[in-house]
């Protein structure tokens, strides 16, 4: 029989993997490693070579102007052009002051146009205590205003002002005759107590033929001002209960038809007339003459 030499017999090879082979292959199994690999990796590639490009200025420059074109000739399209402007809800001399401040040059591009600064433009407007902006179809800028409605007419320092129901301002006004439909409110602070005021005047509905306004006194409270210079002095806290009191008088002795300068309900539980100086001399005149009656 014959002997096989081991020693020149090729060596079998191990299937066991390597060391590094199988830290691979664990590694290659993380769900981090494998997501890097697959997504990370790429991107980061992608992301260095678009550094790249763009780190020269002549290729910033031609995918700006490339960019620009682009959009121009989007924007430019028939159907994106916006060709005239509508204002609803608004007066006459309101949608003037609007297309005033919003200088738009038709047609102008949709993508020109900045809608919320817009509107934030119009919204600043005394008058305006609405404003909605929208592109209808069709190239049109619709507008929708929801006015202020003038409620009063606050004079103060000399100059006059509408107010709405609330105290804000609508606008200015030159003369009283202007809006004489409106009722007339005074002095400093009165146009933060306009709810107020509105309140009195809707109480002194049975004298109203008669009342030339409400004055605010001290910024605290409030006179009641009539013809014939009278005057109803009403107090801070519940006024309009105090005037309701002075008509019910009124009305039941013809209070204010008498010669009186003021009725005086600062202090409710007291009320106090005031009489004019010549009433007071013809007061104490028919008093003597009853007094020498007596005494004879």
């Amino acid at each position: 029989m014959r002997q096989v030499d081991t020693d020149s017999a090729p060596a079998r090879r191990d299937p066991a993997p390597s060391r590094w082979a199988y830290r691979l292959h664990r590694l290659w199994l993380t769900p981090a490693v494998r997501k890097f690999l697959r997504l990370g990796l790429p991107l980061a590639v992608s992301g260095l070579a678009l550094t790249w490009v763009f780190a020269q200025p002549q290729n910033r420059s031609a995918f700006t102007e490339m960019y620009s074109d682009i959009r121009r000739s989007i924007a430019e399209r028939p159907e994106f052009m916006v060709q005239v402007m509508a204002i609803d809800g608004a007066s006459e001399e309101l949608s003037a002051d609007i297309r005033e401040i919003l200088p738009v040059d038709f047609p102008i591009s949709s993508f020109d146009l900045d809608l919320e600064a817009m509107q934030e433009v119009v919204e600043q407007l005394d008058a305006v205590a609405r404003v909605d902006l929208r592109i209808r179809p069709g190239g049109l800028l619709q507008i929708d205003v929801t006015e202020r409605i003038p409620a009063v007419v606050w004079r103060v320092q000399g100059m006059l002002e509408l107010l709405d129901e609330a105290g804000r301002r609508v606008a200015a006004l030159y003369a009283r005759t202007d809006r004489a439909d409106l009722p007339l409110i005074a002095g400093l602070g009165a146009d933060r107590e306009v709810p107020e005021a509105l309140e009195l005047i809707a109480a002194a509905g049975p004298i109203a033929d008669r009342m030339r306004g409400v004055l605010r006194v001290g910024e605290r409270r409030w006179d009641v001002v009539l013809d014939r210079d009278q005057r109803i002095m009403l107090p801070e806290t519940r006024p309009v209960d105090a005037l309701e009191q002075v008509i019910a008088l009124h009305q039941a002795q013809e209070l204010l038809a008498r010669d009186l300068a003021a009725v005086d309900m600062r202090n409710p539980a007291r009320p106090t007339l005031r009489m004019r100086p010549h009433a007071v001399e013809e007061l104490h005149r028919i008093k003597g003459i009853e007094l020498g009656d007596i005494l004879q």
